[in-house]
């Protein structure tokens, strides 16, 4: 295996996952037998029981999350992700929903411990973003993130309208994931279209006086890869071109997953659909899944980047045809 970098480092990461799994799976058994010794000597002292109930709350969350990763079955559930923002109709509001969305998933990447890096971002004339794309890297980040591609629909108070009138507002998620060595992808050079830029906004004077920036287009299915964050024109043909084998491989995905709905489609109810979830801060606070029907209420919570309820109701609604209820449903 020492002569072979590439087979010894997947079979480290692969040592890695393992360990840490049944790490987990130890620890989450050794604490619930600690619990249980602990709620035998506390005599029923109100405070003590408190304190084992939050943590018995703590253990069954972790237990959960690892029960949602026994779903990750998909060929690259357990790869890094690319993550695409794109504002809708409407402007300033749509382009900052897209900033709101955008934050979103860096914090919910902060959660996971997962690293994130900004690949490419096109700011909005007055605020927010017209689009963006980060790279998030973590264990099993496409696995967890592969459910958020769709369109989000956000109603609020808008703070852009001087008569605080409420408004409606949309962007699309494209979540696909980062191919690494053990699926080959073939890309036909005389395929791409490549063309160079200027990049825009910060990064110093090298930067935005040279053609650095890169956009690759794969004529044959019109997809479109663009990269202007490094200093230099071979670093972002380099992270472009890891995109599009990314884009291809989600479009053949894509292609099978859409086959096997309309072959099972008297089994689910899954499908792309253009509205995936919609967001409500006026006049009600309610976030709820569209395909799931999973529901929360702290909002704020919610685009702090707690996803984790949205993300396994989707996750077992694909493996098993069906949802999951919510706490406040049981």
């Amino acid at each position: 295996m020492w002569n072979d970098p590439a087979k010894a480092r997947d079979v480290l990461k692969e040592r890695t996952y393992l360990a840490n799994f049944v790490g987990s799976l130890e620890k989450i058994e050794s604490d619930l037998s600690s619990l249980k010794e602990l709620a035998e000597i506390s005599n029923e002292e109100a405070a003590m029981g408190k304190e084992i109930l939050e943590e018995l709350r703590s253990l069954a969350k972790l237990a959960k999350t690892k029960e949602v990763e026994c779903l990750f079955s998909g060929e690259a559930d357990g790869n890094d992700c690319f993550v695409e923002i794109h504002a809708g109709a409407g402007g300033t509001e749509s382009h900052d929903w897209s900033d709101i969305l955008l934050r979103m998933y860096m914090r919910w990447a902060e959660r996971h411990k997962c690293k994130v890096e900004l690949i490419d971002r096109l700011d909005g004339e007055e605020a927010g973003i017209k689009s963006a794309t980060i790279k998030v890297m973590g264990l099993n980040a496409y696995g967890w993130m592969k459910s958020e591609s769709g369109v989000h629909r956000l109603v609020r108070i808008s703070p852009f309208n001087a008569a605080g009138k409420r408004h409606t507002s949309f962007a699309s998620i494209w979540v696909y994931p980062v191919v690494d060595d053990s699926i080959e992808i073939a890309i036909n050079e005389s395929d791409l279209r490549i063309d160079t830029y200027r990049s825009s906004g910060a990064g110093g004077q090298h930067v935005n006086t040279t053609d650095s920036a890169v956009r690759i287009t794969h004529l044959p299915t019109n997809i479109v890869v663009q990269c202007q964050n490094g200093r230099s024109q071979h670093r972002n043909k380099e992270e472009c071109y890891k995109m599009l084998k990314s884009r291809l491989y989600e479009f053949e995905l894509k292609k099978k997953m859409e086959s096997m709905n309309v072959q099972n489609a008297n089994k689910t109810d899954i499908g792309w659909g253009n509205q995936i979830r919609s967001y409500v801060l006026q006049p009600y606070q309610m976030v709820k899944d569209a395909r799931t029907a999973y529901e929360e209420t702290d909002s704020q919570s919610v685009l702090d980047g707690d996803l984790d309820g949205f993300m396994r109701a989707m996750l077992e609604l694909s493996v098993k045809g069906r949802g999951i209820k919510s706490e406040s449903d049981k």
